[in-house]
């Protein structure tokens, strides 16, 4: 094993850091920071964040085919422009339930754009249950509602053969499996592939490695698991400086390193105090594989 070094890139201090993304041609993780309302760019150039505000919480960002991004905006669909820092929705869901809000999304290889949603929190995991829904924006900007009754809508990807849909719901403590359309953008015949033991808390964000397993950040267990998603074996386990990872996605030339998002929301002082970093963007290098570039939405 090569060593693993893990650094802090971004040491903002986010409320919830959320859904990285690699941007190869700005050379730049794109993110966001939900409770704070921003989406961020960190150039792997200057070192530098940039940031556009937005008018509420922002919860995943994905490349556009045709450009620029799209991101998931309260309960819309919405494209961001981002040197105009113009925000134009595209689409509208759970408009009867005002409590709602997206969560985690990504863009399928066919370049259609999933997520799902789930109640606002009462405080970090603590909400009103299954009040969430899995959606698809197709490429046509028509949505699609796969399922409802979700907690925390979370993680997503996609099999190396575009044949599996894996997916987390947060509060299920359980990393899932669907038979998937790549033609159709359907999914089907739901089942768990690996259950999270206590002290790895609760399963959040998730990404694919070109040996087609997956990696899991686990929010509250300051970790991410590495899953073989044939045997349900976790392979690996890295931990990190802060407690409350939210996601992960891989990135940097040729996607070799490892960039995981956290959060800070919800802890006190002396909690902060014994991790100055929580809200903060970390690089991981020396894992020794290699991620898949991210899907555009091709709409």
């Amino acid at each position: 094993m090569s060593s693993i070094k893990i650094e802090c890139i971004a040491s903002e201090g986010y409320g919830i850091g959320e859904s990285p993304v690699w941007d190869a041609k700005e050379s730049a993780l794109l993110y966001v920071d939900i409770t704070g309302r921003k989406v961020c760019c960190w150039s792997s150039v200057t070192k530098q964040v940039q940031a556009v505000s937005v008018d509420a919480p922002v919860s995943s960002v994905a490349l556009r085919k045709s450009g620029d991004y799209v991101i998931t905006l309260g309960t819309r669909f919405a494209a961001l422009n981002w040197k105009e820092q113009l925000v134009t929705t595209i689409a509208h869901v759970d408009k009867d339930k005002p409590n709602n809000r997206f969560n985690d999304g990504k863009v399928d290889p066919a370049g259609r754009y999933f997520a799902g949603t789930m109640a606002e929190e009462i405080r970090p995991a603590v909400l009103e249950r299954h009040q969430g829904s899995l959606y698809t924006l197709f490429t046509d900007l028509s949505v699609v509602k796969h399922f409802d009754q979700v907690d925390i809508s979370n993680g997503l990807d996609w099999s190396l053969d575009h044949k599996t849909f894996f997916y987390i719901d947060s509060l299920s403590y359980s990393v899932d499996a669907f038979d998937y359309d790549l033609q159709t953008g359907k999914i089907g015949n739901r089942r768990s592939i690996y259950k999270l033991e206590k002290e790895e808390s609760i399963p959040d964000g998730m990404c694919i490695d070109t040996e087609g397993k997956l990696w899991v950040a686990c929010y509250d267990g300051g970790r991410v698991l590495r899953l073989d998603p044939e045997t349900g074996k976790r392979l690996q386990t890295v931990k990190l400086p802060v407690d409350k990872t939210t996601s992960c996605c891989f990135g940097g030339k040729d996607y070799s390193e490892m960039y995981v998002t956290s959060a800070s929301v919800g802890m006190d002082k002396e909690w902060l105090s014994r991790q100055p970093q929580a809200g903060g963007v970390f690089k991981i290098t020396g894992l020794g594989v290699k991620g898949v570039p991210p899907h555009p939405f091709a709409g």
